[in-house]
């Protein structure tokens, strides 16, 4: 005895070939913008060879422009601050003031002692941690010489 129906069972599947072709072209898309995207503001860094930091999560970042112009906040959301009140922001900046940690961003081209100031001023506000971002140095050749020394 039959249970009814007219004998046929209905193949429900689901065709993935549609989902595999968008995800493929936003995983292109990905690929080809992130390395478009620049962190915080348009600063010319420094190199320097030192091993880098992992980072988590969005940090406090502190950039200071050619035009002695600072921004404070995180990569994406960056202000400008006058030197004149970045201590009072520091200050009333709650991240800053839980985490005591800042990273500061400084164009290569700026006075060594602007930079310091800068950096004195963190410090007046409570910031005992602060790091500094730069480019990856490229890796120096060894002359021959001093190769066969070693």
């Amino acid at each position: 005895m039959s249970s009814g129906g007219s004998g046929r069972q209905s193949l429900t599947e689901i065709n993935v070939t549609p989902l595999v072709d968008v995800m493929l072209v936003l995983l292109i898309i990905f690929m080809v913008t992130a390395p478009l995207i620049q962190q915080g503001v348009e600063v010319n860094l420094p190199d320097a060879r030192a091993k880098a930091v992992e980072a988590q999560e969005q940090k406090l970042v502190l950039s200071i422009k050619s035009d002695k112009s600072l921004w404070l906040g995180t990569t994406e959301d960056a202000a400008h601050v006058p030197y004149d009140e970045l201590e009072d922001k520091l200050r009333a900046n709650s991240r800053a003031q839980k985490e005591h940690e800042l990273y500061l961003m400084a164009d290569k081209t700026l006075p060594y002692g602007f930079v310091v100031d800068v950096m004195a001023t963190v410090q007046r506000a409570g910031i005992v941690n602060v790091g500094m971002i730069t480019n990856p140095a490229p890796e120096r050749v060894k002359p021959e010489r001093e190769a066969r020394r070693r």
